[in-house]
């Protein structure tokens, strides 16, 4: 591989396009009996009584009571319970588990369970913060106080339903004396370590396997390990194999979304009538349990000031516990939400002080040394003048804008800026993940790959086998990269915070050096990396402050849109972008990522609606909630940056995220341009720009 940018056909291609991929629906093991939970059908409330009627024989109920440790699913709160005892508090909250043989017996046995709750009053609005972070830089304080002129919007966001095309799954079983469980995941170890809490059993009472995945983008993080608690009771008490899958409805309705968000904005202007000063509240809507809501949050106070530098900094953030369905991990991670409000805001400053727009956000752009919203240092070249000049040369955004500025067309077209954190937030890799790879020579001289990373669609199979036969000067043909078994592969990190590529990448290089000084033909050589945080990078946990993480990918989305004057509908007509994510390690792959990302960060930007009625969602399958088809994805453009990261394989940085977290910005501001109103919620439906029309600010 003389470049290796230049693609190759991904490992999974023929088995998946063959159709003779496992999916967990497609595990049939002899003996099988499956399973369906019951679940609250009140929002708040205590179980007074439950009545189930007699079963069957080889019919079963799985609850609280069958659990051998800790009712609670291991993640960073201990209170999202493996089914709940006394009380509920959301619509779908898991009671039990019905297990049997047949799935009609068991819909029947389901249908008739009578639950009489004591309800209670719910929460859907925010009250009481559950976690409240705060971080400041410079003097916030004294810059509001010396300044004349406080500019404030507020900035809300909805749902997003992460829509995977193969709904959440698991079979488990007994093996060996000891409980194994498949399942559609990305994070092997989030699962295991979860199912030893709950059954309070040794490390190798229990095995975890990835089946084929169908998708996740962060909805298979944490949740999958509430399933997995739940069927490992199930097994052990049973003793026989049991598979639980969800349908598509039930899986949208309990199942973790992107957080709803509250942004509040306030800007200080200096004489120059540049940003002096910033002050941020970030609300996100966690639901009935904390989840990973903490780290979404940290995440999106972190994206606070984006592609941009501004000196003083006030920021605090809240998570608010509400009786809906639990908030969790999707593409992204709290910053789609930060950069959407931050994008806006810039846009709408420059608009209220008589600004030219482009220059307004041109004099704050971040440059190489410049000070992070964290107090650490961009370390690295930002190229983003290159890339937004590349943007606006392909969109032809400088001329389309003065046009439709000035006419009614009923067209718009907007820009966004922004920047993706590659891997987990400060110390998290060093302190936490500590994450090992292990490659192993064969004495056929094949080169196996040991890494709990898990190709979920995302190509990271092909990828990394790329990255250690480059390493190796072998053929690919020579590397072998199964999915990850917990009991052959080292405890590499989850599949999340577009960290596959770079750090795990960047382990399986180093350790191809390794394994390369002491290749031994015809014999067995075992390498093992750990992972080293870089010598400059410093982090303060508990005041956010330091170098947030290693390095930082950058884009620019250009989105152009047609609003029709009668309907109000958004119809997209362009979308052009340039990254800058190091060095692609498979072309092919990348703008894969950037075609389904940008598909994914626009449509949360104006089509996709999913909302509550007092704690019950509206949408719960594919026809209610809209997710964009080929006829409304629009042709799309995408430029590629080469910007080596030093200390990424071969100069790769992170992807996967920075496709999605500009779209929405990029599109209401084109929206905003088009209706002439600014835009301060999305998504931005018909509905939205009717009142915009009626109603809204010019």
């Amino acid at each position: 591989m003389p470049d290796i940018s230049k693609a190759v056909p991904k490992l999974d291609e023929e088995e998946k396009m063959s159709g003779r991929a496992v999916y967990v629906d497609d595990i049939d093991i002899p003996g099988m009996y499956f399973a369906r939970t019951v679940r609250s059908t009140v929002a708040k409330g205590r179980i007074v009584k439950i009545d189930v009627p007699k079963l069957p024989k080889d019919y079963h109920i799985i609850d609280h009571t069958d659990i051998p440790a800790k009712n609670v699913v291991k993640m960073i709160f201990d209170d999202w319970p493996v089914f709940a005892e006394e009380k509920v508090t959301h619509i779908g909250d898991p009671i039990m588990l019905v297990v049997g043989k047949d799935r009609a017996v068991i819909d029947d046995i389901c249908e008739n369970i009578a639950i009489e709750y004591a309800e209670e009053e719910p929460v859907f609005d925010f009250r009481d913060s559950a976690v409240d972070y705060r971080f400041e830089k410079g003097d916030a304080k004294k810059a509001f106080e010396r300044t004349a002129r406080h500019i404030e919007y507020t900035y809300r966001t909805g749902y997003q339903e992460q829509a995977y095309i193969e709904p959440q799954g698991f079979v488990a079983y007994r093996e060996q004396g000891r409980i194994t469980l498949i399942g559609s995941i990305q994070c092997p170890y989030y699962v295991k370590n979860a199912v030893l809490d709950t059954l309070g059993c040794g490390e190798d009472d229990v095995r975890v396997k990835q089946a084929v995945v169908g998708g996740a983008f962060g909805g298979k993080e944490e949740y999958p390990s509430v399933m997995a608690c739940q069927l490992a009771v199930a097994v052990k008490k049973l003793n026989v194999p049991i598979k639980l899958v969800f349908g598509r409805e039930e899986d949208m309705e309990v199942t973790t979304k992107r957080h709803p968000s509250t942004i509040t904005l306030r800007a200080a202007i200096a004489e120059d009538n540049t940003v002096a000063a910033l002050d941020a509240h970030i609300k996100l809507d966690g639901g009935a349990y904390l989840g990973l809501s903490n780290v979404v949050l940290s995440r999106s106070m972190l994206a606070v000031t984006a592609a941009y530098t501004i000196e003083n900094l006030n920021v605090a953030g809240d998570v608010y516990l509400t009786n809906t369905v639990p908030n969790g991990a999707f593409r992204g991670f709290g910053a789609p939400q930060m950069i959407y409000a931050i994008e806006m805001f810039m846009h709408h400053i420059a608009k209220d002080l008589g600004e030219d727009v482009l220059e307004f956000r041109l004099k704050h752009l971040a440059k190489q040394g410049d000070m992070t919203a964290t107090s650490g240092h961009f370390h690295e070249p930002i190229i983003m003048p290159a890339l937004i000049e590349r943007a606006m040369e392909m969109s032809d955004y400088r001329r389309k804008a003065s046009t439709y500025a000035k006419d009614e067309s009923n067209h718009g077209i907007g820009m966004s800026w922004f920047f993706h954190g590659c891997g987990f937030t400060g110390s998290g890799e060093a302190d936490h993940i500590k994450a090992e790879v292990k490659l192993e020579k064969d004495i056929e001289d094949k080169v196996h790959i040991h890494v709990a990373a898990v190709d979920m669609g995302q190509g990271s199979k092909t990828t990394l086998a790329k990255v250690v036969a480059e390493t190796l000067g072998i053929p690919l043909a020579d590397v072998v990269i199964d999915n990850p078994d917990t009991d052959f592969v080292p405890d590499s990190g989850p599949t999340v915070a577009s960290r596959t590529a770079m750090v795990v990448g960047g382990l399986l290089a180093r350790a191809g050096q390794r394994l390369k000084s002491e290749w031994v033909s015809g014999e067995t050589v075992v390498v093992i990396e750990k992972y080293k945080q870089p010598d400059h990078i410093r982090w303060d946990d508990e005041k956010f402050h330091g170098d947030a993480y290693p390095a930082y990918s950058w884009g620019v989305n250009v989105v152009e849109v047609e609003v029709d004057p009668h309907t109000y509908e958004v119809r997209v007509e362009n979308v052009t972008s340039a990254y800058d994510g190091g060095k692609a390690l498979d072309e092919r792959i990348v703008l894969g990522q950037a075609d389904g990302g940008i598909a994914q960060g626009v449509a949360y930007g104006y089509l996709e609606v999913m909302e509550h009625d007092k704690g019950k969602l509206k949408q719960r399958n594919l026809t209610d909630y809209m997710i964009p088809t080929a006829v409304d994805t629009a042709p799309t453009r995408t430029y590629l940056f080469d910007n080596p990261y030093a200390l990424g394989p071969f100069g790769a940085k992170g992807f996967g995220e920075l496709t999605l977290v500009g779209g929405a910005p990029a599109l209401a501001l084109a929206v905003e341009m088009a209706i002439g109103r600014k835009v301060t919620k999305i998504p931005v439906t018909p509905e939205v720009i009717m009142e915009l029309m009626k109603h809204g600010k010019h």
